[in-house]
């Protein structure tokens, strides 16, 4: 595989993680506005979000029952995932072209940003 083809996989995979982020997402707030639209918004009181909201499986289960937060979030989820699965990306085709330097670097800074995404 060439530079060209790696920047238009690389490239690709970027565009199809925002967009399916951004269609979640959309997905998510329509709901939540469909079925809360005509509701007041009370400032007056701090209502935190439910526990299910701050957990992978809790928005997960959420978003498979189309629950609106649930959904928004799990776009979230998925637009921080999209260059964390572009690096991972990366290692398998630079390994591919057995450049072992990119594959060293490429696994430092996929270590890295798991390390950052689980602590």
């Amino acid at each position: 595989m060439n530079d060209r083809a790696m920047e238009l996989l690389l490239g690709n995979l970027l565009r199809l993680g925002v967009l399916a982020a951004g269609v979640v997402v959309l997905v998510g707030g329509l709901l939540e506005l469909a079925s809360h639209a005509s509701q007041a918004v009370d400032y007056s009181v701090f209502r935190g979000e439910p526990v299910s909201l701050r957990s992978l499986m809790g928005v997960l289960q959420g978003a498979v029952a189309a629950q609106p937060k649930h959904l928004i979030q799990l776009g979230l989820l998925l637009l921080v995932l999209t260059p964390v699965l572009r690096v991972a990306l990366s290692v398998v085709l630079f390994a591919r072209q057995r450049d072992g330097v990119f594959v060293g670097i490429t696994l430092w800074v996929l270590g890295v940003l798991l390390y950052s995404m689980a602590h």
